[in-house]
């Protein structure tokens, strides 16, 4: 089973805020912002949401093909990593002279983040030549954060050739117009975000819930700490949070449960323990500082599922 994943290929520039910001952003004083915050460390890891999410994949066993842009003036460790990994990087285009996309991430005690992004070749729509995709090849595509041209005209592409896809609009949902959000969320497989991003999906769409469901075959809304939803014309399902050892850094962890999710689908499991193994995985990344720094095998998996679940994996 091949996945199609698209979306970000950066570097993440994570540094922690040993503090709170609300101590230091006065209401009044919102119109005239001037912050500046001490981080007590940095750390360089491999991210991105095609990145991390394709890193869980490979973790699962499972073969991701990446189809991004990224810069040759940097990529060269990044191409090394993912080969390493046996991540399929043949859809990645290299854009000379270009650098690949960057995200700086200050997170606070709170676990509240905030970040900047600078695109690099990323500000290029990835759709090129190499998407003559043929019809069959790959058995399901996720479309997340990325070039927001892309994600108007990947939805398109998909339900064209036939390809079941998940729409994860994320960050750039208020890239999209409405018409653009309600184009991509209609014919998916799966549309999933965290109770805030779909809170603002539903009013720029003027879609309820109950509205959505009839476009989508399936509504994952995320929860952090409380877990996570998964709704369907027929029902509604709660899940459990998995329970991390330690909350090292929060940064990548939804990432982490779309692939769990993804392995879930394939293999036709009931949304019960297809939302559980995916918010097991994303706790991996909650434990250790970067989005690409944990690792599992298959039977830590499962003992860790009986631990959390009381139940086989």
């Amino acid at each position: 089973m091949k996945i199609i994943v698209t979306g970000s290929l950066a570097y993440d520039r994570i540094m922690n805020f040993p503090g709170k910001f609300a101590d230091h952003i006065l209401p009044e004083k919102i119109h005239q912002i001037n912050l500046s915050f001490l981080v007590s460390n940095l750390k360089e890891s491999f991210g991105g949401t095609a990145g991390n999410i394709a890193y869980n994949l490979s973790l699962l066993g499972l073969k991701p093909a990446i189809f991004g842009n990224v810069g040759a003036k940097d990529f060269i460790l990044y191409e090394q990593w993912l080969k390493k990994n046996k991540i399929d990087i043949s859809g990645v285009r290299i854009l000379p002279g270009q650098h690949t996309a960057s995200a700086y991430i200050i997170t606070d005690q709170k676990d509240n983040q905030i970040a900047g992004f600078y695109p690099g070749a990323m500000a290029e729509p990835t759709a090129n030549s190499k998407w003559q995709i043929a019809n069959g090849k790959y058995t399901l595509a996720i479309v997340s954060p990325q070039n927001p041209k892309d994600m108007v005209l990947l939805p398109s592409l998909f339900k064209k050739k036939k390809i079941p896809y998940i729409f994860d609009p994320g960050q750039q949902m208020t890239s999209l117009s409405p018409n653009q959000l309600k184009q991509s969320i209609n014919g998916s497989e799966v549309l999933i975000g965290n109770d805030y991003e779909i809170s603002v999906i539903s009013k720029r769409t003027n879609w309820s819930t109950e509205k959505i469901i009839k476009q989508t075959k399936l509504l994952v809304i995320t929860k952090g700490e409380k877990g996570s939803e998964m709704i369907t014309a027929q029902k509604t399902v709660k899940i459990p949070p998995a329970k991390p050892k330690n909350t090292s850094d929060p940064t990548g962890a939804g990432d982490a449960y779309r692939a769990g999710l993804i392995y879930g689908l394939l293999n036709k499991w009931p949304l019960e323990k297809t939302g559980r193994l995916a918010g097991l995985v994303s706790v991996y990344t909650v434990e250790k500082y970067g989005t690409q720094t944990h690792r599992f095998t298959r039977q830590e998996l499962e003992k860790r599922f009986q631990a959390n679940f009381k139940e086989k994996l």
